[in-house]
C-alpha cells in the first residue's frame, strides 16, 4: 500500500514539476499571441474596408524597436483641432485558436473587423479619433513582445500623440482591454501630464493571479499582491503585469467597464482594481454589464455602454468652447 502511495506521489510531484517547467520556459506564448498558427502576421482587413478614413502610422519605440499603429480619423481632412482622441492600447491581431488555416483566416478576419466595427462605432457615438498600436511582435511591428518592451512601445505611441498638430493634445484618454488595460494602466501611471484619462474595461488584476485560472494547480506556487499564501514560484514570471498595483498609484479619472460573463478574466479581477484604485482616487467610476462577455461587452452593452463612457468623458474630459466652435463647422463639411 505504501508503495502504491509513494509512486501516486511521486506521479503528481511530476506532473507539477513537468507543467512548472513548461510554464516557464513557454509563459510568453501564453500571455502574447501575435499570430495564429499557420497565418502570417499581416492583416487581413485594413479600416477601409468599413469606409474609415486612416493613416498608416510607423513608430520607433526607445530600444530601436518599429511599430505599426493605424490613427483612425473622425473626420477625413482633420485639419486643426479636432475632438477628443483616444489611445486604444491593445494589439490589432486575433487571440483565439482555432482548428485549421482556412478556419484560421475566416476568424482573424471576423474578429479584425469585430474590433473595426467597435472602432466605427466609437467614433460616431463619441466624436473622436482613435489610434491603435500593435504591439513589437504583433501585426507589422517588429521584434518579440514582453513587459518591458511592450512598455517601451505603448510610450512611444504616446509620444507621437503629444507631437500632433491635428487633435487636443489635452484630451487624450487611454483605453485598454484585458493585456491593454494593464498595458494602458502603466501608460497612464507614467504620463499624468499626458494622460487626461484612462478607460479599463475586462482587465485581470495581474498574471501572477491569472496563471491560478488558466492553470488551476499553479495557484498553490504563483499569485498576485493580495495571495494569502507566500508564492514560491513568482520570481519564475517574466511579464507579471501587476495591474491592481498599479492602478493604487493612478491620479487620473478611471472608468471601469466590467462584462459579468466574461470567459477568460473572472469578474472578480475588475471588482478588485476598481476598490483598489477608489481607495486612493476619488475620480473613479464602475460600471457593470450582465450579458457582456470578454470581447463583446461594449455590444452587450448597447446604448448603455456608450452612454456610460459619454457620460465619463463629458464629467472628467471636458471639450472647451473653441474646439466646440471648431467641431460644429468640421461637421457641417462632412454634411
Amino acid at each position: 500500500m505504501v508503495s502504491y502511495v509513494n509512486v501516486f506521489l511521486y506521479g503528481m510531484g511530476g506532473i507539477v514539476v513537468a507543467g512548472i517547467a513548461l510554464l516557464v520556459a513557454f509563459q510568453e506564448r501564453l500571455v502574447y499571441v501575435p499570430v495564429l498558427p499557420g497565418l502570417t502576421k499581416s492583416y487581413p482587413i485594413t479600416p477601409a474596408r468599413l469606409r474609415l478614413s486612416y493613416e498608416d502610422v510607423w513608430l520607433r519605440s526607445s530600444d530601436g524597436v518599429r511599430l505599426h499603429a493605424w490613427f483612425i480619423k473622425l473626420f477625413p481632412d482633420c485639419t486643426g483641432l479636432c475632438l477628443s482622441l483616444w489611445l486604444a492600447v491593445h494589439e490589432l491581431v486575433v487571440d483565439s485558436e482555432v482548428a485549421n488555416e482556412d478556419l484560421n483566416l475566416e476568424q482573424a478576419i471576423f474578429d479584425i473587423a469585430h474590433r473595426l466595427e467597435m472602432v466605427r462605432i466609437m467614433i460616431q457615438r463619441l466624436q473622436c479619433n482613435v489610434f491603435m498600436l500593435s504591439y513589437r511582435g504583433y501585426g507589422a511591428s517588429d521584434g518579440y513582445p514582453s513587459q518591458h518592451g511592450i512598455t517601451k512601445d505603448a510610450q512611444a505611441a504616446l509620444d507621437h500623440l503629444v507631437q500632433r498638430t491635428d487633435i487636443d493634445t489635452s484630451r487624450i484618454v487611454v483605453f485598454g482591454r484585458s493585456l491593454g488595460g494593464a498595458v494602458g494602466a502603466v501608460l497612464t501611471k507614467n504620463n499624468p501630464e499626458k494622460v487626461a484619462a484612462l478607460i479599463l474595461e475586462n482587465t485581470f488584476t495581474s498574471i501572477l493571479d491569472m496563471a491560478g485560472v488558466l492553470l488551476p494547480f499553479l495557484k498553490w506556487f504563483i499569485g498576485g499582491s493580495g495571495s494569502k499564501n507566500p508564492k514560491v514560484l513568482n520570481f519564475v514570471v517574466r511579464s507579471p503585469w501587476s495591474t491592481i498595483d498599479i492602478t493604487g498609484q493612478i491620479k487620473q479619472p478611471i472608468l471601469f467597464l466590467s462584462g459579468l460573463q466574461d470567459e477568460m478574466v473572472p469578474p472578480v479581477h475588475m471588482q478588485m482594481l476598481y476598490a483598489k484604485a477608489a481607495a486612493h482616487n476619488r475620480r473613479c467610476t464602475f460600471m457593470e454589464f450582465p450579458t457582456g462577455m470578454h470581447m463583446d461587452t461594449w455590444l452587450a452593452g448597447g446604448d448603455h455602454y456608450w452612454r456610460t463612457v459619454q457620460l465619463f468623458l463629458e464629467q472628467n474630459v471636458p471639450q472647451n468652447s473653441d474646439d466646440s466652435s471648431s467641431n460644429q463647422g468640421n461637421d457641417a463639411e462632412a454634411r
